[in-house]
């Protein structure tokens, strides 16, 4: 497979030697005596030796103290795997321990439409965090306790959060443009015992009002003992405590020492189809997941790094791996198509970053715009940019190299909520090759399965992991008998992980991801993602977006219907649909041309921004329009009334019409 992708950057020698991955294998050969003679040798041993591999990444980021580890991993199977038993620390410890070293160091700038910008040292930071622990403390809260936020991406989350973590209490955010009925689905399970929230903010000139939704929401939860408010368009409720008041002295933070799988925080699934599962991540899982993606990402303590993220999407949760280096984050609490689609980039120039990520739909959406941000802005010191959310199209890498920058590193990852990590992304010291992710990161036995659980090279299968990791889940909360977690990952490959993607690998370890496994489109025997066929669609410019679901009625022939989204003035007549077929013709092949092409106005989409590919497949095969989706997890609800409408025209519950 990779032969035949082109290849779109080479790492200089002086970008190689630099990288933190190649200080990890001096390391390694200077303290362990390890010398590897390529990237997949290295990542071989990293997933045999589970133990060996581990233990050198606690002690080359010096997590805690390389003496405290006598036993990395007691039982090395899925689910159940118990990692570090006796070791304690805190996830904030770690986090904050550049504070005392770099002081005066800009931890935290941030760019919010609501409040302005603003640009926080390391050391008040600290001390920031350290005084909204003592409040806490003062509310009562303790170890194990909830504390949870309805915040935007500003430094009153990631101030909160760490406040949150060094008491040993455990952590959970939902985004402020969330429904509420998303929101209590959500914190209702945990029963947390504060909310701090924001009753609104300002987004592309637009002031939202939250207060009534934040009433819904605190009338929902009735374990509730305190709410501390971010006031924006109102006054703060009474019995409620300004966020000021939080702030209002610098207190030295003294983190909670904690067993490593100790709960940190609680994220969720994407909740469009039933329930959200609550997952409970650990403190040194996280810690350790973090320290081994740094390297993936090429961080250390230099770099000014922005992920443009919701506070609701994990790469929220990512913001802390730059931190923990030492480094800058740059948070981006705006739009990014307002004034026009050069504010991200923008941003990106005046800060100087180093680093810079986003979902793919971001830079598709960049793309279509036509703008050519290496012209118009300053972005050399930019070195590096990371996609994730969704496949990468191979016209964004060609757009990216073409009109952002020539050399620069580009490295999409792709991994997910459930461990908060990647299993395949990048590596300096590696090429980038068109469409294609670099390697399967360090530590992650990921592998490629067929139907009957046989490894697939060159071949599109789905994506498993057959050893543990530290950051896979502790548990669900109340899962009391494991069987949630179980049947999430474990049900289709009895101890090994199913992700729920397809994806296929090179003899080298390049990656290519063909979409959800669980969406998947089959046609006459030949299955596949349905990452491949939006590519060739929405490479026309007379399509913004699309949505295809392949339909399977019993005994008949399968039904694929295409949804797009047309740019402005384009008309899908006769004409068009034959570039369609086309271009699907060319660029996939003649078996997935579909039975119809049908105009939307919007693709549904979940927050973080991915297709709503299984609840719209659901519902047009026969399901209940209230139950196949939770509208409040989506960033476009109404935009799901078009199938239900095109449900009822189509009777699509009988199978096709002749």
């Amino acid at each position: 497979m990779s032969e035949e992708r082109p290849i779109l950057w080479q790492p200089l020698p002086e970008r190689i030697e630099s990288s933190s991955m190649a200080a990890f294998l001096r390391w390694l050969e200077a303290e362990k005596d390890l010398i590897f003679a390529d990237y997949e040798a290295m990542w071989n041993w990293s997933v045999s030796d589970l133990d060996g591999f581990w233990r050198a990444i606690w002690e080359f980021f010096e997590i805690g103290p390389a003496d405290a580890v006598e036993t990395v991993l007691v039982r090395r199977k899925m689910p159940g795997a118990e990692w570090f038993p006796g070791v304690t620390l805190n996830f904030a410890e770690v986090t904050l321990r550049p504070a005392a070293q770099t002081p005066d160091k800009p931890a935290l700038i941030v760019q919010s439409e609501t409040f302005g910008d603003v640009e926080i040292t390391w050391a008040d930071f600290a001390d920031r965090v350290g005084c909204v622990a003592a409040r806490l403390r003062a509310m009562g809260v303790e170890q194990g306790d909830r504390v949870v936020a309805v915040l935007p991406n500003t430094e009153t989350a990631i101030i909160a959060m760490l406040a949150t973590a060094s008491l040993g209490a455990i952590w959970s955010i939902c985004a402020p443009d969330m429904g509420h009925v998303a929101i209590l689905d959500r914190f209702r399970q945990i029963a947390p015992k504060v909310l701090i929230a924001q009753d609104g903010y300002v987004h592309a000139g637009k002031t939202i009002d939250r207060r009534a939704v934040l009433k819904d929401i605190v009338d929902g939860l009735p374990d509730l003992a305190h709410l501390v408010m971010v006031p924006v368009v109102g006054d703060v409720p009474e019995g409620a405590t300004h966020w000021d008041e939080m702030t209002a002295s610098a207190e030295t933070v003294t983190p909670v020492p904690v067993p490593f799988d100790h709960p940190l925080w609680i994220v969720y699934s994407s909740g469009t189809t039933g329930n959200p599962k609550p997952i409970v991540h650990g403190h040194g899982g996280i810690a350790l997941e973090g320290a081994k993606q740094s390297l993936h990402q090429d961080l250390d303590a230099e770099d000014r790094f922005c992920w443009m993220t919701s506070s609701g999407w994990i790469m929220w949760n990512c913001q802390f791996v730059p931190l923990a280096r030492g480094g800058t984050v740059a948070m981006f609490d705006s739009a990014a198509n307002h004034p026009d689609m050069m504010a991200l980039w923008s941003f990106a120039a005046r800060h100087k970053l180093t680093f810079l990520g986003a979902g793919a739909a971001y830079f598709q959406s960049c793309l279509k715009a036509g703008i050519r941000p290496g012209d118009a802005c300053d972005l050399s010191n930019l070195v590096s940019l990371g996609s994730t959310g969704s496949p990468l199209s191979d016209d964004g890498y060609r757009w990216i190299y073409d009109a952002v920058k020539p050399d620069i590193w580009l490295a999409p990852i792709s991994g997910g909520t459930d461990f908060a990590g990647a299993f395949v992304g990048g590596n300096p010291m590696l090429p980038v090759r068109m469409g294609e992710m670099q390697c399967r990161l360090l530590g992650n036995a990921v592998r490629c399965f067929d139907d009957d659980g046989n490894d697939l090279i060159g071949q599109v299968g789905e994506l498993v992991c057959t050893e543990p990791l530290p950051s896979m889940p502790l548990y669900f909360w109340g899962d009391d008998d494991g069987s949630r977690l179980h049947d999430s990952y474990f049900d289709t490959y009895p101890g090994i992980w199913r992700h729920g993607d397809w994806i296929s690998f090179s003899e080298t370890g390049g990656s290519v991801i063909y979409g959800r496994s669980d969406t998947t489109i089959n046609r006459k025997g030949l299955r596949m993602g349905s990452a491949e066929l939006y590519q060739a669609v929405e490479a026309l410019d007379d399509v913004q977006d699309s949505l295809v679901i392949d339909l399977e009625f019993l005994g008949r022939d399968s039904f694929m219907p295409l949804f797009v989204v047309l740019s402005p003035g384009a008309v899908l007549d006769d004409a068009l649909k034959g570039r369609i077929a086309d271009a699907i013709r060319n660029a996939v092949s003649a078996r997935f041309v579909p039975n119809e092409i049908v105009e939307i106005a919007e693709v549904p989409r979940t927050l973080s921004g991915k297709k709503l590919e299984l609840p719209v497949k659901k519902l047009l095969l026969g399901g209940d329009p209230a139950r196949v989706v939770n509208r409040d997890s989506m960033s476009n609800p109404d935009s799901f009334d078009q199938f239900i409408t095109y449900a009822k025209d189509r009777a699509l519950t009988e199978g096709p019409s002749a």
